[in-house]
């Protein structure tokens, strides 16, 4: 009997919903929790899949420990606890190299054809958590990379970043991030001049309405 579970590295709790598939086996939960720790330990903070294999006759079990989800290590590479919830919010920026250092670890867990396309699947899950790669979206850095761009990195798989890089990458994401404030900034003014303008208007038609009332009367 095998059993797939996503938990914290490191971290794993028992929940209701194991309880109520081990327990009818007789299945010693607090043990096998310790050892789904001890086993995930080397990726603390990042959501992994684990498969429990449970022999049903004798109560032993194996644990396998799967890399985790592309978001996660994409996260971890970067230093965030958290993506963004809204791809709109920007909060990181992704080189090239990292994507292909992402791609090495993650590439025989993808259905893919190529070292590239692991590339890119890598680069177009950054677009749900609010990562820029290179300082761009990702689907302009998949253009990018179908037209040829990055070619000797991806071949070589370059995962080294210099120092000057890793500036360039900030400069870039603080360019970026104070354009999008200031375009949030600019849609709230707009959305509160809306508010007052609603607000105008019905003022008016109160006052109007007041005012034909009082012709009737």
């Amino acid at each position: 009997m095998k059993i797939k579970l996503l938990v914290e590295g490191g971290n794993a709790k028992p929940g209701p919903a194991l309880s109520q598939q081990l327990g009818p086996l007789g299945i010693n939960l607090g043990k096998l929790i310790g050892e789904v720790n001890k086993a995930s330990e080397n990726y603390k903070g990042m959501k992994v899949p684990v498969i429990v294999d449970i022999d049903t006759e004798t109560k032993a079990f194996k644990i396998l420990v799967k890399k985790p989800p592309v978001a996660e290590l994409i996260k971890k590479e970067l230093g965030l606890d958290k993506g963004a919830s809204d791809a709109k919010i920007k909060v990181g920026n992704l080189a090239i190299e990292q994507a292909i250092k992402i791609a090495k670890e993650k590439q025989d867990d993808m259905i893919v054809n190529s070292f590239k396309e692991a590339v890119k699947n890598v680069v177009a899950a950054c677009t749900s958590i609010g990562i820029l790669v290179e300082g761009k979206e990702p689907k302009e850095v998949i253009r990018q990379i179908n037209n040829g761009e990055f070619r000797t990195a991806i071949e070589n798989q370059v995962t080294k970043i210099s120092p000057e890089k890793k500036k360039l990458l900030q400069e870039q994401f603080e360019k970026v991030k104070a354009i999008i404030e200031k375009k949030k900034k600019i849609e709230e003014a707009e959305k509160a001049a809306e508010e007052v303008k609603k607000e105008k208007v019905e003022e008016v038609k109160e006052e109007t309405e007041q005012a034909l009332s009082l012709i009737h009367i």
